[in-house]
């Protein structure tokens, strides 16, 4: 009996040809290896003679390229991902209030702009989260994830940007046309922070004002502190690099507001543990999508029950939702985690705006530290 969705003859095959190259180019992409990888610390277990490691029960991430077809092709077998029912939602951006508000001047705030991409406005500084302003994450123009969506304010609208955080190196987080162009606008001024080993591939691209960390190391600029913390996935951007380079999750932490942002991240204790070390946040930006199938998928992408129990875990006073409903890279509908969050934050008695979506372009403001300190 044949599946529903299931297509045959020469127009399926030329689709799966197409997929496997597809696939194929997403992990050997044409970038150039990186440099030599950093030596590793006997004293750091996430370190290894290659490059990095997760501490949690899952360890180093290892996908063969076995199962990475399996998946693609019961995608194609099955018409997944399905449509969206309606489309992701998107607002006019408020660049007025964007460039009065430059540096969290006026009040706290954040902007998603797709994605994985946000600018956070707090305690004097513009921050700008894993910057893919390009329409395609991937290696090639021609192949990959295709933006739904424009970015809710282009690169060219952006107020001054003074510090860039970076997650990892895959081509959704890291897209090297973005950050040359962020480099280029700002002659040099923006400062990119980024994990271990990514900052030779940053100064090969031409990008010079880059400090790269450890897990728990931090860097303070101006009156924040951004700090690097684990969480559990891994790195590549080629088939010869798999990680060697290290990946992460940020905590900045100013006067005014304290906030996290995931990157990308399966569930594992590392919420709990950064939250031991540092406290509760104020904001938690946390990854909702890309988590279908589980079998494929659970152990770098959380879905939003685990999302919600990060949000827990981290101790947020709010959270926003972000890598969702901008890149298909996944089996659910673009439109499936809000959906899928909503049933979460209602199992478990979360108020809407505890932790909520933004349409792609808006602005939410938010109180400051002090604000809420000495309040009645």
């Amino acid at each position: 009996m044949r599946r529903a969705g299931h297509r045959s003859g020469p127009r399926t095959r030329r689709r799966l040809a197409r997929l496997i190259a597809g696939a194929l180019a997403l992990l050997a992409g044409c970038a150039a290896r990186p440099d030599p990888d950093p030596a590793p610390d006997p004293a750091r277990p996430h370190h290894t003679a290659q490059g990095f490691r997760n501490t949690t029960a899952v360890g180093a991430i290892d996908t063969p390229l076995s199962r990475l077809l399996r998946w693609r092709w019961e995608a194609l077998r099955d018409g997944l991902p399905p449509p969206p029912r309606a489309a992701t939602p998107v607002v006019a951006p408020d660049l007025d209030g964007l460039r009065a508000n430059a540096g969290g001047l006026e009040q706290p705030a954040v902007t998603w702009i797709g994605h994985a991409t946000t600018l956070v406005q707090a305690d004097g500084l513009d921050v700008l989260t894993d910057p893919v302003f390009s329409d395609r994450a991937s290696p090639v123009p021609f192949a990959g994830p295709r933006r739904a969506q424009p970015p809710g304010v282009a690169l060219a609208e952006l107020p001054p940007v003074d510090v860039v955080l970076i997650s990892h190196n895959h081509y959704d987080h890291l897209d090297r046309a973005s950050v040359v162009a962020l480099d280029g606008r700002s002659k040099g001024r923006t400062l990119f922070l980024v994990p271990l080993g990514l900052r030779d591939w940053m100064q090969a691209q031409g990008i010079r004002h880059v400090v790269e960390l450890d897990w728990w190391e931090t860097h303070r600029v101006g009156a924040v502190t951004f700090q690097l913390v684990p969480v559990q996935h891994w790195s590549a951007r080629s088939l010869g690099d798999r990680n060697r380079t290290l990946w992460g999750g940020w905590v900045a932490r100013g006067p005014d507001l304290h906030w996290y942002f995931s990157g990308d991240s399966g569930y594992s204790s590392y919420f709990g543990e950064t939250r031991a070390r540092g406290g509760p946040v104020d904001l938690a930006l946390l990854a909702i999508g890309a988590y279908e199938p589980r079998w494929f998928m659970q152990a770098q992408h959380m879905d939003p029950a685990e999302a919600v129990q990060a949000h827990h875990d981290l101790g947020a006073g709010r959270s926003i939702a972000i890598h969702w409903g901008t890149f298909a890279l996944t089996d659910e509908p673009l439109d499936q985690p809000p959906r899928d969050l909503a049933r979460a934050r209602h199992a478990a008695g979360l108020a809407d705006d505890a932790f909520a979506t933004l349409r792609i372009g808006e602005t939410r403001r938010l109180p400051a530290r002090g604000a809420r300190q000495s309040a009645p």
